[in-house]
């Protein structure tokens, strides 16, 4: 047994309460394990502790409308993403994050070691004044004052970089609240959306998450967001619910990736990025699928339901968009799912990986970062 001694308090240590960035840092640990759910105990906390919610709102972190109601404000939204990415870079020291790199030449952002003649149209501003000043003095040979040539000029060669269009799925069924897969999902999304307003400010990146049905999400939306309950079960399931008149009691537990990888194609559809790529992080095999105007909910997985599936990922490969599928094995390994993704990489030509939660926001980001690399005349 640990034994403890205690001292008498001598007042040289004062005791100094939490400031309100890290009460809101420690609020934002529970919206991402909880959702909205979280929002609406400040009620409680206000009653409780009125001087906590005080400082949130005086910080700007969180407001309250005439309602009563709280949200997070941009501010602490912008927190939130920021931490998340700090938190990715501590355990990816051993890369460094660059832009979307491609193997070939021309006008870019990033310069090289390497310099190349000038050509008309190049960008004076990055003038190799060294090697132009070596090439005016060893034409002219020598003596003062150096007369510079157009012939003379170098300039440093830049890695041409292209601007990319990423959807990200997301799983929001019912077992990814298990072992906090979840919340590690969003945060590796929100870190993915910082990352994209620092970085990458010409890219395009959606959130989008996927159950019976699959739906956009906003910062906000991810933020207050949460898997969706289980509401039946059944050991077998066979239903069809119609799109166009869904009847009251709709189970949305299941896992739609069908839906979700449809969903994406439309949104890329409408990019004008040539390179698209979709992130896809699930913890299961597809149990839902769409059949004209109707969703089909299988359980347990049928071959029904990956054919449907796998049939959108060929769609997706067809219009030249990437898919990067993780699978999240936390407690067992799930040989259906693994094989399930590794279906997909086959099909789409894109990549796979199986990963537990604390793992996958380094295999995301680099994922993200390498986006697709399409050679192109500059």
């Amino acid at each position: 047994m640990p034994s403890f001694e205690y001292s008498k308090f001598d007042g040289s240590k004062k005791f100094s309460p939490q400031s309100a960035d890290q009460l809101f840092d420690k609020f934002s640990e529970f919206l991402m394990d909880y959702g909205d759910a979280v929002l609406e105990s400040l009620n409680d906390w206000e009653d409780e502790n009125p001087d906590v919610v005080e400082a949130l709102i005086k910080q700007g972190y969180v407001s309250k409308d005439r309602d009563g109601t709280f949200s997070v404000t941009p501010k602490g939204l912008k927190r939130v993403e920021n931490k998340a990415l700090e938190a990715l870079f501590q355990i990816q020291n051993k890369d460094k994050l660059g832009r979307h790199e491609t193997e070939f030449r021309g006008p870019g952002q990033m310069k090289t070691e390497e310099s190349k003649p000038y050509e008309y149209g190049d960008p004076v501003s990055n003038l190799n004044m060294h090697e132009t000043l070596k090439n005016a003095i060893y034409r002219q040979g020598g003596g003062s004052p150096v007369s510079i040539h157009e012939e003379d000029l170098e300039i440093f060669d830049t890695e041409y970089q292209t601007s990319c269009a990423t959807v990200v799925l997301i799983d929001m069924s019912g077992s990814m609240m298990r072992y906090g897969k979840y919340a590690a999902a969003k945060r590796v999304a929100m870190a993915l959306q910082g990352l994209v307003r620092s970085r990458y400010q010409s890219d395009f990146l959606q959130i989008v998450g996927f159950y019976t049905y699959a739906t956009a999400m906003t910062e906000r939306d991810l933020l207050n967001s949460a898997p969706k309950q289980v509401s039946i079960f059944d050991p077998y399931v066979s239903m069809r619910i119609p799109l166009d008149q869904p009847p009251q009691f709709v189970p949305e537990h299941f896992t739609n990736i069908q839906a979700g990888l449809q969903f994406a194609r439309r949104i890329l559809k409408r990019q004008p990025a040539q390179n698209q790529q979709i992130i896809c992080i699930t913890d299961g095999e597809p149990t839902a699928h769409i059949e004209g105007r109707e969703i089909v909910l299988l359980y347990p997985p049928a071959e029904k339901t990956a054919r449907h599936t796998l049939n959108e990922v060929k769609r997706c490969a067809s219009d030249g968009i990437q898919i990067s599928s993780f699978a999240l094995i936390e407690d067992y390994f799930y040989h259906g799912l693994v094989n399930f993704v590794e279906q997909m990489a086959i099909v789409s030509k894109g990549i796979c990986a199986t990963c537990n939660a604390q793992d996958m926001g380094n295999m995301v980001i680099n994922s993200f970062v390498k986006g697709r690399k399409t050679k192109a005349r500059v």
